[in-house]
């Protein structure tokens, strides 16, 4: 699984910086990606993870890549979308904001319930969704300082599109995704737990 992972992983990442839309574009949104990459390769012996949590990182990683290759206002089959559907806008942030909750839901509860921070429950969920909501309002944050140090040129990474209530929406979309996280994947990350930490 593991040469899988890094052969996907990099095969997507090689795509993503041929002829991105905007390289400045391309840098900031790829950047979490390999931060991640680096994170997972320095815990793979002390800390590994279980296979649901890999597996998620790798989607999250190849939405950021996408977002990166057109920009995420740009996405071709969110265009298509839109237009069929007749939307005022490409959604394909909306779907990263959404992972941006569901993956890190699944990542800090494995952390919380590894480390017997507290067992599981209702106050783990409540946790882990605080956590997702922390970790989306620092990333708008981030947005909103290279918005203001860069000017214009920020404006495919906010990905607002017009829309005034863009950075609400986001947020609302990483609690979104915690919430049908714990719902739909919480028994199946116990069974990996214990099947390969117990």
């Amino acid at each position: 699984m593991q040469a899988l992972w890094i052969t996907t992983f990099s095969t997507v990442l090689l795509w993503s910086a041929i002829e991105p839309k905007d390289y400045f574009i391309w840098s900031l949104e790829v950047f979490p990606a390999l931060i991640g990459f680096a994170v997972l390769a320095g815990t793979r012996a002390s800390f590994p993870l279980t296979r649901l949590c890999y597996g998620l990182i790798l989607v999250h990683c190849i939405i950021l890549m996408i977002g990166g290759h057109y920009t995420y206002e740009a996405v071709p089959l969110f265009d298509w979308i839109r237009d069929a559907l007749q939307l005022p806008r490409n959604n394909f942030d909306k779907l990263g904001h959404f992972a941006q909750g569901f993956v890190p839901a699944i990542i800090a509860r494995e952390v919380l319930l590894r480390n017997r921070v507290v067992k599981s429950g209702a106050w783990l969920n409540f946790i882990v969704v605080c956590f997702c909501l922390a970790l989306s309002a620092c990333y708008e944050l981030l947005e909103w300082a290279v918005a203001v140090l860069s000017g214009e040129s920020a404006d495919a990474f906010l990905g607002t599109q017009g829309y005034v209530w863009d950075t609400q929406s986001d947020m609302a979309m990483a609690l979104a995704g915690a919430l049908v996280a714990l719902a739909t994947l919480s028994s199946l990350h116990d069974r990996q737990l214990a099947r390969q930490f117990n």
